[in-house]
C-alpha cells in the first residue's frame, strides 16, 4: 500500500512539473529542466538520448515491478514533451521512442487511456509526414 502510495505520488508530482515546464516561456530554460526532469524521473539524460529503444527497454529493470510502467510512463510523457521542442532528426529520433514506449504501455499496461492513444495518432501521423516528405 505505502508503494502505491509513494508511486502516484510521484506520478502527481511528475505530471505537475511536466505542466509548469510546457507553460515556461523561455526555451533554454525549458530544456534545462527537462534534463533534471529526466534524471530526476527515470535516470541519465545521456544515456535516454543516446540509447537504442532495445536498451531503453531493458533499463528499466532497475526499478521495482510496481514502478516499471510508471516510469515507461514517464519517460514517454518526456519524450512526447521534448520532440515538441526541437526539430529534424532529433525530433524525430524522440518521437518514435516515444511511440514506442506507448505503444507497448498501451499492450502491457492493463488501462485504457485516451490520451496515450490521441498522442500515439498524432505521433503516428508526424512519422508519416516525416516519411513521405523525404
Amino acid at each position: 500500500m505505502l508503494q502505491r502510495d509513494y508511486i502516484t505520488r510521484l506520478i502527481r508530482e511528475f505530471f505537475e512539473a511536466l505542466e509548469l515546464l510546457l507553460n515556461r516561456k523561455d526555451a533554454e530554460r525549458q530544456r534545462e529542466e527537462m534534463r533534471r526532469m529526466y534524471t530526476q524521473y527515470v535516470g541519465s539524460y545521456e544515456f535516454y538520448h543516446t540509447a537504442a529503444i532495445a536498451d531503453v527497454m531493458q533499463s528499466f529493470s532497475q526499478f521495482r515491478e510496481e514502478e516499471r510502467m510508471s516510469r515507461m510512463e514517464m519517460l514517454a510523457e518526456l519524450y512526447y514533451a521534448e520532440a515538441g521542442l526541437l526539430t529534424g532528426p532529433a525530433r524525430e529520433m524522440l518521437q518514435q521512442k516515444a511511440f514506442a514506449l506507448f505503444d507497448f504501455l498501451d499492450r502491457h499496461s492493463g488501462t485504457f487511456s485516451f490520451d496515450r492513444q490521441r498522442k500515439m495518432m498524432q505521433l503516428k501521423q508526424q512519422l508519416s509526414a516525416t516519411v513521405a516528405t523525404e
